[in-house]
């Protein structure tokens, strides 16, 4: 996952944050409204006080006294209504703003290509679903009201204060550009400090995702101490990320807030004195005041909403690295329908590299499939069988070389119409929250009851199923928790049979399926292999599973070493022979002469 560390990337990336805005215009301009009639109310009210004491208490008209009096109350409750239009109004905004960005990203990462995820890790991304997402609609809802009321406030107290008094208000106001060049060096200097820190979360998750995947293998081997200990230092270096981030933050606001101070006493003193000599009367005086502490509070506020425009600014750029990450593997300009399948596919010198990796997976394989045939994957482990498997559906495309489907290249379909019509069980099987029913029916969530039982009947669940109290209606646990290694298997080939597939690939997929029930859940596939698919593929580890096959090919280090029937292969490929020798001596008492892929598919 490409990173940058610029602060131009990352302030740009906020850019467009801001830009997200337009979604949301008439949200927008009711906050921006309402803080522009905030502003004003907040600008009224020390004109109120000065009218009070000057023209009523220090002339003793006790009607003014009333009158301002009542201005006043009418001014707090229209701020109080305004600022809570600008609040509402820019956290709705900012909550649709940060819906978009979810859906977005989530978007996105359902078309990411396998090789993006191989290489990301999911700690990250689900950090940057959740904690930076967060740190946006934050930044929106809160800290840019803040930072834009506060820049107008202080234009409107800078011109009301120059008009009253332009010699005092020069003093006055030489806090704002000293402030803002002390910010301006905060953010400038600090940006990475707080990607730093998104960082360090997404490691922690990263810890917390592995531990509760895992919790069994720590269990069962003691290892619990030992990942406290990991944990527990990698949440030392979050605090120790957070604990920079605080002391650049005390760094720079004391000296704001002692400027702050200072003028302060400047503004008291000159004043005052100006008062004695009968130049400023004490109602000019307090309001003066008044407007000194309304425009030392927009200042304050920029500094406080400084740290969480930096970690917007560098969660924003974690989510566009997201949102802007190449798709490699999509649909070509002019793509057709994949609609009939012939059962003719064809390896033509296909060589395929993993991103990242240093070899081949596979190198120069060649091959065609006929009609209605059933192939066998053989080989050692990461011999490149799942490889082969990966490229059909094109969840990688091919390094050089093509694979072509009745002639056409994979790459010249659309990659909905081609995944729809491949049927692929996986070796690593996995579930979804929800029922039994819902699982099965995946693929195909419009599928009847009959149609889903017919499925399940035929993987050999249904009995299982139908045992349970709440039936199809079980809700399976997480990650299929509370159903054995075989039974998972089984609901996996239950939902690849529901599919209206045309090509067929098993993966080892009946790894964790005793023998018995391979048998069985074979005997009921020989019929529906031969009838609706065009072509299937079977990829296992032991010859004894696939020896049946029409055609076997016998792959080793990414090269297709042999193909042909399994009477064949003993005569001709000493390779086959040796495999075979060893798992006879492994597994004396198991048959090869049982029926085609018993134990395979």
């Amino acid at each position: 996952m490409q990173q940058s560390d610029t602060p131009d990337s990352s302030m740009q990336s906020l850019q467009r944050v801001l830009k997200s805005l337009r979604a949301y215009r008439w949200l927008s301009l009711g906050a921006f409204f309402s803080l522009l009639l905030l502003t004003a109310a907040n600008a009224v009210t020390p004109q109120l006080f000065r009218w009070g004491i000057d023209q009523g208490i220090a002339k003793q008209d006790l009607q003014i006294v009333l009158y301002s009096a009542g201005a006043m109350v009418v001014t707090a409750i229209a701020r109080g209504v305004f600022n809570f239009g600008q609040s509402f109004w820019a956290e709705a905004a900012s909550q649709g703003v940060a819906y978009d960005l979810r859906n977005r990203i989530f978007s996105k990462i359902q078309t990411l290509s396998f090789s993006y995820h191989d290489q990301a890790q999911t700690s990250q991304l689900l950090t940057r679903v959740t904690s930076d997402i967060e740190q946006i609609r934050t930044f929106l809802g809160t800290s840019l009201i803040q930072v834009l009321s506060s820049v107008v406030t202080l234009v409107t107290i800078a011109v009301i204060l120059l008009v009253m008094n332009w010699q005092l208000a020069l003093i006055t106001l030489t806090v704002v550009p000293m402030s803002g060049w002390l910010l301006a060096r905060f953010l400038t200097r600090n940006g990475n400090l707080f990607r730093q820190v998104q960082e360090q979360l997404s490691d922690l998750n990263a810890i917390l995702q592995e531990n509760l995947l895992g919790v069994r293998v720590v269990k069962a081997f003691v290892r619990e101490s030992t990942e406290a200990q990991r944990y527990t230092a990698l949440n030392e270096s979050l605090v120790t990320a957070n604990m920079k981030t605080i002391r650049a933050i005390h760094n720079t606001f004391p000296v704001i807030f002692l400027l702050s101070n200072l003028v302060t006493l400047v503004v008291f003193g000159y004043g005052g004195a100006q008062v004695i000599g009968g130049k400023f009367s004490i109602g000019e005086l307090v309001a003066f005041n008044s407007y000194l502490l309304v425009i030392l509070q927009p200042i304050l506020l920029i500094g406080f909403a400084a740290p969480a425009i930096a970690q917007a600014a560098a969660s924003a750029e974690r989510v566009y690295e997201v949102v802007d990450a190449k798709v490699e593997i999509r649909d070509r300009p002019g793509a057709v329908p994949f609609e009939i399948c012939s059962g003719r596919i064809t390896f033509e010198n296909v060589s395929f590299r993993y991103p990242g990796a240093t070899t081949e997976t596979l190198k120069g394989v060649s091959f065609e499939t006929k009609p209605k045939e059933l192939i066998a994957v053989l080989g050692m482990t990461a011999s490149g069988k799942s490889t082969i498997m990966n490229l059909i559906p094109r969840f990688y495309d091919v390094t050089t070389g093509a694979v072509r489907i009745d002639g056409r290249d994979v790459r010249d379909l659309t990659l909905a119409s081609l995944r729809s019509h491949i049927g692929i069980v996986f070796q690593e099987t996995t579930l979804f929250s929800g029922t039994l029913r819902e699982n099965i029916a995946y693929a195909k969530p419009n599928a009847t009851l009959e149609q889903v039982i017919e499925a399940a009947t035929t993987a050999q669940i249904h009995d299982f199923i139908a045992a349970l109290p709440d039936g199809y209606e079980t809700i399976v646990g997480e990650r299929g928790v509370g159903l054995s290694g075989g039974q998972k298997q089984r609901v996996a080939i239950a939902r690849t049979l529901l599919t209206d597939y045309s090509i067929l690939i098993l993966d080892d997929s009946t790894s964790a399926v005793d023998a018995q029930t391979a048998s069985q859940i074979q005997t009921a596939l020989d019929d529906l292999m031969r009838r609706r698919a065009c072509v299937t593929f079977v990829v296992a580890q032991r010859i004894s599973t696939v020896q049946n096959a029409d055609r076997i090919f016998l792959m080793d280090k990414g090269q297709l070493m042999a193909q042909g029937t399994h009477e064949e292969l003993m005569q001709t490929s000493p390779l086959y022979g040796a495999i075979l020798e060893s798992q006879v001596a492994r597994f004396p008492q198991r048959s090869f002469h049982e029926s085609p892929v018993k134990q395979a598919i």
